[in-house]
């Protein structure tokens, strides 16, 4: 069997949204699903019994990158594992730390063997290869890992998106040839092929050849404009195999969720929910809210009056204001708690709408609460 296992229940009349739900070693994940991201083993600000008894998150990230640099894949394998060493009993995804790594610019440098990098935290020179990504999520335990690719740079021309996108189909056949532990670990291939639809239908082909159990979109949302990132999901999604999952990297905003499930994608991450926490800012009902702003400052009235989680049930915009402003960790926290509760309660909300075949009528109810003019 593998695993995981991918049922879909039901395709919406209105869009073609599906929902579904994953069984992994850790648990069932209901579909379409936002997942948090614990870049160094943990969401930040989070605990793992608030990450469940608070938003009942049944899946996290790991970022394979931050955790070979710190603190090690061999502690970590030391400690039982990724689930054991951060006491959370439910499923991990972890990266390929390709991103991270592509991301440091000149800090690093590509062949086809794998990457040559500086650490982002001290300079000291390491070497990544499918293998080696591979090893490092053998030895962290994730119930679902993702092979190393490149993510080329937003504008990068044709050949050499081309020549990417080979290269990664390349490895991800070597990641796929070095994972040892499929019973219970799947490994997700990453669609490449940049901003060009011949390239992306290629990459689609080349790695449902390899019999997946899941797929990744890879290279969206960097930079593009949201209807480029909407027309190339449109046309990729449909190529993905109807029985197993499919999910869109680095997606978290309530449009792009929105969005993505109505054009069939299952799963999505993004660190905006904790990283705008941390300047002070929220996601509500009626647009983002920054309670740093100074027409905060006497405002006594929740964050979101239609959201139940514990930052809107207990304290006003004029505390939350008071604890940005005096950068008392708690700010950080309460901000963190909403805007992660919200974008649960929202995806709780799409899948409710998927059942009853009205999800565009929900994202055009949505919208016009939240101001997009779309």
């Amino acid at each position: 069997m593998g695993a995981i296992r991918y049922e879909l229940l039901h395709v919406c009349k209105q869009t073609g949204a599906r929902r579904g739900r994953i069984y992994t070693p850790h648990g069932i994940i209901e579909t379409p699903t936002f997942m948090p991201v614990g870049t160094q083993a943990t969401v930040k600000s989070m605990s793992q019994d608030e990450l469940k008894e608070m938003l009942d998150a049944r899946i996290i990230l790991g970022n394979t990158y931050h955790l070979y640099l710190r603190p090690g894949h061999k502690l970590i394998e030391k400690a039982g594992g990724l689930h054991k060493f951060m006491n959370w009993d439910r499923a991990i995804l972890t990266d390929s730390g390709g991103f991270q790594v592509f991301s440091l610019g000149s800090l690093r440098k590509i062949t086809e063997e794998g990457v040559e990098f500086k650490s982002h935290l001290d300079g000291s020179a390491h070497f990544i290869s499918p293998e080696i990504s591979m090893e490092i999520q053998n030895c962290l335990g994730s119930d679902i890992m993702m092979a190393f690719d490149e993510c080329v740079e937003y504008g990068a021309d044709y050949d050499y998106t081309k020549k990417s996108m080979e290269m990664t189909t390349r490895w991800a056949q070597r990641c796929k040839d070095y994972h040892k532990n499929i019973e219970k670990q799947a490994l997700f291939g990453i669609v490449q092929g940049g901003m060009f639809e011949d390239l992306r239908k290629q990459s689609v082909k080349d790695l449902i050849a390899m019999n997946f159990p899941g797929y990744a979109i890879g290279g969206l949302s960097i930079g593009e404009p949201e209807e480029k990132m909407y027309e190339i999901l449109t046309y990729t999604a449909p190529l993905l195999p109807a029985d197993k999952p499919r999910y869109l990297m680095g997606v978290g905003t309530p449009d792009y969720l929105i969005e993505s499930a109505m054009r069939g994608i299952d799963m999505c991450d993004c660190v905006i929910q904790t990283r705008i926490a941390r300047n002070g800012t929220a996601f509500t009902s009626k647009g983002k809210v920054t309670v740093r702003n100074a027409n905060y400052a006497e405002d006594f009235t929740p964050l979101d009056d239609e959201c139940d989680c514990y930052t809107c049930t207990h304290h006003t915009k004029a505390y939350l204001r008071h604890l940005v402003k005096c950068n008392e960790i708690l700010g950080a926290r309460l901000l963190t708690i909403h805007n992660l509760k919200f974008t649960m309660n929202l995806m709780e909300n799409v899948r409710k709408a998927i059942e009853e075949d009205r999800l565009l009528d929900f994202r055009n109810k949505f919208y016009a609460k939240y101001g997009y003019n779309k």
